[in-house]
């Protein structure tokens, strides 16, 4: 019969096992997180001093007296939110009138990591996307792209006008972390697209097409700026109808010429 000493030592030294075997897991957790909170911190820093103006030191946006906003909320920015305003440089803005656009980052990549632990941690905003081109199918990329993409950035992703004297932005510049920071928040005029609409699968497929977008194989002959089939063909129609204008003038004119010619003669 097994005496109790026993039974307790051997349930000492599962523990202990056990232990051993979950503290590493743990310590790393641990470890995980203490980062996480630094950085955290120092985007805080960095977001009082860049941001607070027109964002509010809680992030939570600025309401004039009058009633006009300066700065939105950025509760449902999320982490995607802020990828994807920083890395483009369309924040932050010296006048928060102006109308975002695409311009030299404000901020170092390190800067811009901590901004982005910061305002991820604000609300429950959509997560920094992991887009993977090494697993997207470029031409399921095409097909999605044309369907829900080409009407606004057309075909070339070289952007397009939208009603109101807006536009849609170029996407010649936009890397694949930046397009599918923008599918998920939606930014200007853009729908924002949801997981349930557009898995990530989807998101990497899009993302590796406008990828190559930006140096297609123009088998079709010289690009002509990638204005798209309809501009092209106009442009060189006008170029082939002048062409022939000009031929035409040119003949006609040496048929007057050579009877003068012969008379001289």
């Amino acid at each position: 019969m097994i005496s109790s000493a026993r039974v307790v030592g051997a349930c000492l030294a599962v523990a202990g096992v056990v232990t051993l075997l979950l503290l590493p897991g743990a310590g790393r957790e641990a470890a995980a997180q203490s980062d996480r909170d630094e950085l955290v911190a120092q985007g805080r820093d960095l977001f009082s001093t860049g941001c607070s103006s027109c964002h509010g030191t809680d992030g939570r946006g600025v309401r004039l007296a009058d009633g006009e906003v300066r700065g939105p909320s950025l509760e449902d920015a999320g982490e995607a939110g802020a990828v994807y305003y920083l890395t483009t440089g369309r924040m932050p803005l010296a006048n928060s009138n102006e109308v975002p656009e695409r311009k030299q980052p404000a901020y170092r990549d390190e800067e811009i990591e901590a901004l982005v632990a910061y305002v991820g941690s604000l609300g429950s905003g959509p997560k920094r996307p992991s887009v993977d081109l090494d697993a997207a199918d470029r031409s399921e990329g095409g097909v999605l792209f044309r369907d829900n993409c080409q009407a606004c950035h057309s075909a070339t992703g070289a952007g397009g006008a939208l009603s109101y004297g807006r536009s849609a932005p170029s996407l010649q510049e936009a890397t694949p972390l930046q397009v599918g920071a923008a599918m998920r928040i939606g930014p200007g005029e853009m729908p924002r697209f949801s997981e349930e609409q557009f898995p990530d699968e989807d998101v990497d497929d899009i993302a590796s097409y406008v990828e190559y977008l930006r140096t297609p194989d123009d088998r079709g002959g010289v690009p002509l700026g990638r204005l798209g089939p309809v501009p092209e063909g106009l442009f060189l129609w006008t170029v082939a109808v002048g062409v022939v204008v000009l031929l035409c003038v040119w003949i006609g004119g040496r048929r007057h010429e050579e009877p003068d010619q012969e008379e001289a003669a």
